[in-house]
């Protein structure tokens, strides 16, 4: 199986520990329609991770949006948050590279970049 060309880790930086079962999810948007089409659903391992998120096949030029569900994430814990998700809308010129998307978070704030 060819490695997943985007990878994810979520970071609880308030506690200082990955967060884990996080649920997620990676949308593509259709140009001619512009609506956003889900590609695919997940959730966070224990090390903040979630394998898999998308095929190299389906993984194409375009625009893409991966949606965190923090606010729910924060209620498992017993805790509220000021963002009830947070999305990170990217665009891939190059499929054939490698991405990563990392995203660092507490309860009041957030922050992303792009990896490799």
């Amino acid at each position: 199986m060819a490695a997943c060309p985007l990878t994810t880790h979520v970071l609880n930086t308030g506690d200082g520990v990955p967060a884990a079962r996080m649920a997620l999810s990676l949308h593509r948007l259709d140009s001619k329609l512009m609506i956003w089409n889900m590609l695919t659903v997940g959730t966070t391992n224990d090390d903040g991770r979630c394998p898999g998120l998308v095929s190299r096949e389906a993984f194409t030029p375009g625009m893409y949006k991966l949606r965190f569900e923090t606010g729910s994430y924060w209620e498992s814990l017993g805790q509220n948050s000021f963002y009830p998700y947070v999305e990170v809308v990217f665009t891939i010129s190059d499929p054939g590279q490698k991405f990563h998307l990392p995203l660092l978070m507490s309860r009041f704030s957030y922050s992303t970049y792009r990896g490799s």
